[in-house]
């Protein structure tokens, strides 16, 4: 480990990029997101890296996908209304298959909102933002280290899986000062896309071994022809209307990120060995949710915190044994109820649920979830 750094959480996401690879930026510059091409631009000429600022979101989304086919590790950063504009070029990526990271800083909407003030309103977003049916991998760091180590897993999981991962913050987690300790070089493991052999050149660019649903990607010019687009297509990118065709490369997309769970999907638990109450969240409102906890188990509470890190692919199998072991569970976000209805589908009548939702621009108190996890609510009621 380096000595401890003061550091923005924006901060610490550039620097966890550059650790993983990243030598490609394209963005647009929008608060609570700003640092992040602010430090991409300082910092990427440093290790030979390239930054652009595009003309709008949708260019830069486009962008990066041109730098990673390239053969470039490559990233996009911004806040919602730009994260509204990258999604038809997020789903291009699904499809084509182009590892990438964007990461979405969340603020206050819908629509130009409250652009400096904390929300988590982009969940549902980060998991069916652009059209059809298509994988996802979302991340979401409650502290400014762990923003850190999730960009370069985020990288590690766009690397293996060759898909677009989406790094979750929030502004809480963006615009805080943190003293980390980051991991020293080489200390946490960096992954790079997997390439074709010299002698399997010749291969469609989209074959899929026995037992892999990953294809190998060779970057343009290095001596592997196939064409790139987001319709349907066969093993050489080759657009098809052919129902089997369809059926398969699609199943397949899926089928790379769900027959993956286990190696996918983080959650972190706290407390929970002997809970009666937990506490559900993620991201930045985990932090006074900790707090809430804590100050619960002094009062001689029984509860305890479950935080998915993965929130997409939900820890459903996770949630399920916690849901056996707890009388009631209390979600906490910051918005109007987006996570609380993967909850509610997980739990069912398991235990009981309550709510607590913050959409006025302002954070979740400690105290308003410690009276929350004191107080009786029935099912579903909202709190807040």
């Amino acid at each position: 480990m380096s000595n401890p750094v003061l550091m923005q959480g924006n901060e610490a996401c550039i620097e966890g990029a550059i650790a993983a690879g990243m030598r490609f930026f394209a963005g647009y510059p929008i608060t609570p997101s700003t640092e992040i091409a602010e430090s991409a631009a300082r910092r990427l000429p440093e290790v030979s890296g390239k930054f652009i600022q595009m003309e709008d979101e949708i260019s830069s989304m486009a962008a990066v996908i041109g730098a990673s086919a390239a053969g470039l590790k490559a990233m996009t950063a911004t806040s919602g209304p730009g994260f509204s504009l990258k999604q038809e070029n997020i789903g291009y990526a699904a499809m084509a298959e182009i590892p990438c990271v964007i990461v979405d800083v969340q603020r206050s909407g819908p629509s130009t909102g409250l652009p400096t003030s904390p929300s988590q309103a982009d969940l549902m977003q980060a998991r069916w933002g652009t059209h059809g049916d298509h994988p996802v991998i979302a991340l979401s760091p409650s502290s400014v280290e762990e923003t850190y180590r999730l960009t370069v897993r985020a990288f590690n999981l766009a690397e293996e899986y060759r898909t677009p991962v989406i790094l979750l913050m929030d502004e809480i987690i963006g615009h805080m000062r943190e003293g980390v300790a980051l991991p020293a070089p080489g200390e946490l493991a960096v992954t790079d896309r997997k390439k074709p052999s010299r002698q399997e050149l010749d291969r469609p660019a989209y074959f899929v071994a026995e037992g892999s649903y990953v294809p190998e990607m060779c970057a343009f010019g290095e001596g592997q022809r196939y064409n790139i687009t987001g319709l349907v297509h066969d093993e050489w990118g080759l657009p098809t209307s052919s129902a089997d065709k369809a059926n398969k490369l699609c199943t397949r997309l899926m089928k790379k990120i769900e027959c993956n769970l286990d190696h996918i999907v983080t959650c972190e638990e706290r407390w929970l060995e002997d809970a009666d109450v937990a506490v559900v969240c993620f991201g930045g409102t985990a932090r006074s949710a900790a707090a809430a906890v804590k100050k619960a188990r002094q009062h001689g509470i029984r509860a305890g915190l479950f935080r998915p890190v993965t929130v997409w692919p939900f820890p459903a199998e996770q949630l399920k044994k916690l849901c056996g072991r707890v009388r009631r569970i209390v979600v906490v976000e910051h918005n109007y109820g987006q996570m609380v209805l993967e909850v509610e589908r997980i739990v069912k009548n398991s235990c009981s649920l309550s709510f607590i939702g913050r959409v006025d621009g302002t954070v979740i108190a400690p105290d308003e979830i410690f009276a929350a996890i004191k107080e009786e609510k029935t099912n579903g009621e909202r709190v807040g």
